[in-house]
């Protein structure tokens, strides 16, 4: 015998959580004395809301009558529920002795139901199949929990984050959940033995278990209570800052920080440039995409099947020793629930030297690599290999080297009056680079003058372009080629620029995105 419940179809796609449900969960926090992630809560609240929704459906399925079990005995005018006939009901109109000698002593009720017929029934029967509590069908689908939340689990989990962040009497921490009435009270003076041992630490990040060492919190407290009071109390106070990836908590000394990790790097920086996106055609976009910017207004997803990508590097990036967390990128660094900033190791292919790395994910990028560069001597269109270290929390990088070699490259030249010339000249080549956007820069402080100076956007295409084409015999200049130039004095994502080219007339498509200057007489 089987009590078969379904839902409706949509009932998961337009479910509105409740503020019983939040209490519910409270309660549930209250009594495992545990901080728990959203998706753990949202498997505890499918849960529940599945047995709710059984015992709704069951209880109405009752009513007002009595469930009929034989071995119960039942008096004339009883209304019975006859789970074993698909849930029809039916009221005792007769009782009187039954007879058979194997069963022993039992009654016979006759029952008039609810179609109009009559039926005959055992009660009485200490011995029978159906005296057992009807039990719960197999799990359908709808039914399933882990089935529910493999096909709606991210649905489900914003809605609970929303509901969970307005109850005040919860607070959140590294991705988890409890209730603040549990937190252990932590005073100024435990914060301040907290920056103390980080201090000594010297910038390197520490788990909140090496700090509770010192912080002396009172003890016979629950250990995950104690850390996650300590992890809520040092969140709510500026000098302290969490850079663990997602199931991690480390933190760190805001001021002990690199200055390019807790500001964006000057070369970094970008005025927004209103521009027409729609006027970008197939081709422009397919290769703002490869261009692995991090500025660009992509919609393509992180790939977390990417195991390794290739960049080439733009002046900005170079001069600040930073990488794009462009979207094909961002699925090979770590990331965290809620930390802006993610500390982790980058790795040298080559020597397997270990550098410290960050993930500025606010800003969409990775600081840490400037000694790396200067070491390996790469210049603005130099190639940089990334992918998955073999242990966690690492990257591996890795420059295409190779023999310092003089070969012929787009030089750029600074003039005395700012002005920029290209020209081709032999200079040592010690990486692999992409020829569209390798530019040798002799010196670098020499930019920073130019890379001050603001002027209107397309004057500033309209000259750098000028000087390209001086260099290339056919008169024009690839998009891509003008992007890496534009990058030496002004931080600008591909799309403004490649929309300034296809809206503006002075700037003329000669095919496969290659253009030439229309100058004025």
């Amino acid at each position: 015998m089987a009590s078969t419940v379904s839902l409706p179809a949509d009932y998961w796609t337009n479910l509105q959580i409740t503020r019983q449900d939040v209490e519910f969960l409270q309660t549930h926090l209250f009594e495992v004395e545990t901080p728990l992630t959203v998706h753990d809560l949202a498997t505890v609240f499918v849960a529940r809301r599945i047995k709710a929704e059984r015992d709704a459906r069951t209880k109405q399925r009752q009513g007002t009558g009595k469930t009929f079990l034989p071995k119960e005995k039942y008096s004339e005018g009883d209304e019975l529920v006859f789970p074993a006939l698909d849930w029809k009901k039916g009221k005792v109109t007769a009782a009187r002795p039954g007879v058979n000698p194997e069963a022993g002593v039992f009654e016979v009720v006759t029952v008039a139901m609810e179609d109009g017929t009559q039926r005959m029934f055992a009660s009485g029967l200490s011995h029978h199949v159906l005296n057992e509590q009807p039990a719960v069908s197999p799990l359908d689908d709808d039914l399933d929990p882990e089935f529910i939340l493999r096909e709606n689990g991210n649905e489900i989990e914003r809605k609970l984050e929303t509901a969970l962040s307005q109850d005040d009497g919860l607070v959140k921490i590294a991705g988890r959940w409890f209730p603040r009435g549990l937190l252990v009270d932590v005073n100024q003076g435990h914060l301040n033995l907290a920056e103390a041992v980080l201090d000594m630490a010297q910038g390197e990040p520490q788990p909140t278990s090496a700090l509770l060492k010192d912080v002396e919190l009172p003890t016979g407290v629950n250990p995950k209570l104690a850390e996650f009071s300590l992890n809520y109390a040092l969140q709510d106070d500026e000098r302290f800052d969490e850079v663990g990836p997602a199931g991690q908590v480390l933190w760190c000394l805001r001021r002990l920080e690199p200055e390019g990790v807790r500001e964006v790097p000057v070369f970094l920086q970008y005025s927004k440039i209103d521009y027409d996106r729609s006027a970008l055609d197939e081709s422009m976009l397919k290769l703002e995409a490869q261009l692995d910017d991090e500025l660009s207004e992509s919609s393509g997803l992180d790939s977390k099947d990417t195991k390794e990508i290739t960049i080439s590097l733009i002046y900005p990036h170079l001069r600040a020793g930073t990488l794009p967390l462009s979207p094909r990128a961002r699925g090979l660094f770590p990331t965290a629930y809620e930390s802006p900033r993610v500390r982790f190791t980058l790795v040298d292919a080559r020597s397997g030297m270990k550098m410290p790395g960050w993930v500025v994910r606010q800003h969409g990028y990775v600081f840490g690599l400037r000694e790396w560069y200067k070491s390996h001597q790469l210049i603005p269109g130099s190639l940089v290999s990334v992918r998955r270290g073999a242990k966690p929390g690492e990257v591996i990088v890795e420059a295409k080297t190779q023999r310092a070699a003089k070969d012929w490259i787009r030089t750029l030249i600074v003039g005395a009056d700012g002005g920029l010339v290209f020209a081709m000249l032999k200079q040592p080549i010690t990486a692999e680079f992409n020829d569209r956007m390798a530019i040798y820069v002799p010196d670098f402080k020499a930019l920073d003058p130019v890379w001050e100076r603001k002027r209107p956007f397309d004057d500033l295409v309209a000259s750098v372009m000028r000087e390209l084409t001086k260099v290339n015999p056919q008169g024009h200049v690839h998009a891509q080629e003008l992007y890496a130039a534009v990058n030496l004095v002004r931080r600008v994502p591909p799309a403004p620029l490649f929309a300034l080219l296809a809206k503006q007339p002075r700037f003329v498509h000669v095919g496969d995105l290659h253009y030439r200057l229309e100058e004025a007489e």
